[in-house]
């Protein structure tokens, strides 16, 4: 289960990265790079943390920060109900999956899934 919600956390970062655009608020500079920034690494720390457990994971540390950004972020630049909904809901949920995998220990029966 660990390894599924790494890649769960690293397509909740794909769609940050492509969000500004499908979403429709490319057009404001500061909230356009910031989802580009954070998404591409929360990508990139979730891809590398796929195999990390436990709370000394620093990879999983970083994804925790983005999901924390992601659910301030809509009220700092003034988004759309839409973006401000799925940015929380989905900042929730990257939050809540790397605390879970920062639980995770090699003792767990569930690494081997």
């Amino acid at each position: 289960m660990m390894k599924i919600r790494s890649l769960l956390n690293a397509l909740i970062g794909i769609w940050f990265f492509i969000a500004p655009w499908v979403m429709d608020f490319s057009d404001q500079s500061g909230a356009l790079w910031l989802s580009l920034i954070f998404g591409a690494i929360q990508v990139i720390c979730a891809l590398c943390g796929y195999d990390k457990f436990g709370w000394r994971s620093w990879q999983n540390w970083i994804v925790l920060l983005t999901g924390i950004w992601f659910i301030i972020f809509p009220f700092i630049y003034s988004l759309s109900d839409g973006v401000v909904w799925s940015s929380v809901i989905l900042g929730i949920i990257t939050a809540v999956f790397s605390l879970w995998n920062m639980g995770s220990t090699s003792n767990s029966t569930e690494i081997n899934n």
